[in-house]
């Protein structure tokens, strides 16, 4: 029996990367997921088979999460396919790609967490949990100063989080949790790639200050632990990056 039997989780950005892992390792705790994507199918479709080449129960999804149409889908889906929706997990972000509007930072990670927490939670019964997975560089923003080139779409994360926990109280009152997931630096994360290009030598820099870097199975076995975990709501993980606490606290 797994920890996660007849339960149904949504993992946002989930084709690739840590969503992706997050995703393999739910449905080998029993959970049926729905893996979203935003534009690669093939990629999406690659996890939903290996997840259910191993026996396990999966769909993918496009969604982009700016829409409504995108969040009222994959909580459809999720319904639709499997009956319910117990576990949310908010992976999704980004900021950092070129061509992308203005303003498309605060809008994917601040407002689309939020839709997608509403459109999610009419659905979710007493016991369910939401994980919110951010980065210590957008978690401590306010008090540690981070690179330049990723400052935006640190504000804007952090700006999810506030508005996320600013929806604790109403979540306690339909008895939801939520949980958030703050990671240092990923090693071979989209995010890591892009920030490392518009500044060469970054994450080298960021690994020699904090002796080591997770890589994204790691970090995503740690996102994964905080669905069934037993803390309160509210309460935030830190995975890695010990500094950054001290230098918080200057």
């Amino acid at each position: 029996m797994g920890t996660l039997d007849n339960k149904t989780a949504i993992v946002t950005g989930s084709s690739r990367g840590i969503g992706a892992e997050v995703a393999k390792i739910l449905a080998g705790e029993g959970a049926a997921v729905v893996v979203n994507y935003r534009q690669k199918a093939p990629r999406a479709n690659k996890v939903v088979t290996e997840i259910q080449a191993a026996g396990g129960r999966a769909a993918a999804v496009g969604a982009d999460l700016t829409t409504d149409e995108g969040v009222h889908a994959l909580a459809s889906t999720a319904m639709e396919q499997f009956g319910s929706l117990d576990v949310l997990v908010l992976n999704a972000s980004g900021g950092m790609e070129s061509g992308m509007e203005e303003g498309y930072a605060l809008k994917l990670n601040r407002d689309a967490q939020i839709n997608m927490l509403n459109a999610a939670v009419p659905l979710m019964p007493e016991g369910s949990r939401v994980v919110f997975v951010t980065s210590h560089q957008a978690h401590f923003v306010e008090t540690v100063p981070t690179m330049p080139e990723y400052e935006p779409v640190a504000k804007s994360k952090r700006a999810g989080e506030d508005a996320l926990r600013a929806l604790l109280p109403s979540l306690a009152d339909k008895g939801i949790s939520l949980v958030v997931v703050s990671g240092d630096m990923i090693e071979g994360t989209v995010t890591a790639t892009l920030l490392d290009r518009s500044n060469p030598g970054a994450i080298e820099a960021r690994r020699a200050e904090a002796g080591k870097l997770y890589s994204v199975e790691e970090f995503a076995a740690e996102v994964a632990k905080m669905v069934t975990a037993d803390v309160e709501s509210g309460h935030t993980e830190y995975v890695g990056g010990a500094d950054y606490f001290s230098k918080s606290a200057e």
